[in-house]
């Protein structure tokens, strides 16, 4: 489940905590947890953990030892979550990697993830630039209005598809496009090249504030996600339409919102989110 403002969430507690720490162990107790990189795995004890970035969905930290750098990219997919406490985990069995640390007041990290559906890849330099060049369209939270319009403009298939598309567009998934859709007024089947400019623009500030509200409420908790702390995020009590499906429309119509059955249920207001 974790989104961009989950992995954001993630991201800035590491920051605090982590930060600067030295890897004294890097334990994988599953191998097929690393796609790529296992070689690198004897590399990373003694470096130092130099900075934490989110990219898309992904959380990578940047090693340094010896002047060199390494790099350790984890895709949380649906259920993946660092820890960092073994404990905190609802199946411990679960943890497929331990980091420990030193130089911290935090001493381990956990990677967590019991449906496996994210991986960890263990990186060079130039490996990372492949795999960003590759996976990652531009980043929701980051992107200009002006590219984020002509983006939309020269997609002829369905709007929702494109906001899940993460090499179209990075960060966003099922959650969080119900929400912004619904905030913008258009409908999840929406066509992108037939939206005028002015809805475009309309979606791009919706955006926006949707990620950066869900930021500073610490990220939906709705299954699994919890802060590596173990701390619950609140954004999932101001969720607009997202599993609202019989609610009233929260912008004050009255419709009814209905949910799109598909491979991922869409919720919507027939009345409010147009299709042009």
């Amino acid at each position: 489940m974790p989104e961009l403002p989950e992995v954001e969430v993630v991201v800035q507690h590491l920051n605090a905590h982590i930060l600067g720490a030295t890897i004294e162990t890097l334990t994988i107790h599953r191998s097929d947890i690393v796609r790529i990189g296992h070689d690198l795995i004897p590399w990373f004890p003694q470096a130092k953990v130099t900075q934490i970035q989110r990219l898309g969905k992904c959380v990578v930290m940047t090693c340094q030892r010896s002047g060199q750098n390494r790099y350790i990219l984890s895709e949380l997919g649906m259920t993946g979550l660092w820890f960092y406490q073994a404990s905190l985990a609802a199946s411990p069995q679960h943890i497929h990697c331990q980091i420990t640390l030193s130089g911290k007041k935090i001493k381990e990290l956990h990677y967590w993830n019991p449906r496996r559906f994210g991986r960890l890849w263990l990186f060079e330099q130039s490996e990372l630039d492949a795999f960003m060049q590759r996976r990652f369209g531009p980043d929701a939270l980051t992107i200009n209005q002006k590219e984020f319009c002509q983006l939309i403009q020269a997609t002829r298939g369905q709007l929702k598809s494109f906001l899940l598309n993460q090499h179209r567009l990075a960060g966003i998934g099922n959650i969080y496009a119900n929400e912004i859709l619904f905030r913008a007024k258009i409908h999840p089947d929406a066509k992108g090249h037939h939206l005028r400019q002015i809805s475009c623009q309309r979606l791009h500030q919706a955006m926006h504030d949707a990620l950066r509200e869900a930021i500073a409420a610490g990220g939906s908790s709705i299954r699994d996600f919890r802060r590596p702390d173990g701390s619950q995020g609140h954004f999932q009590k101001a969720h607009q339409v997202y599993q609202k499906d019989g609610k009233p429309c929260r912008h004050g119509c009255q419709t009814l919102i209905k949910r799109l059955q598909k491979e991922r249920s869409s919720f919507f207001c027939p009345f409010c989110q147009k299709k042009y």
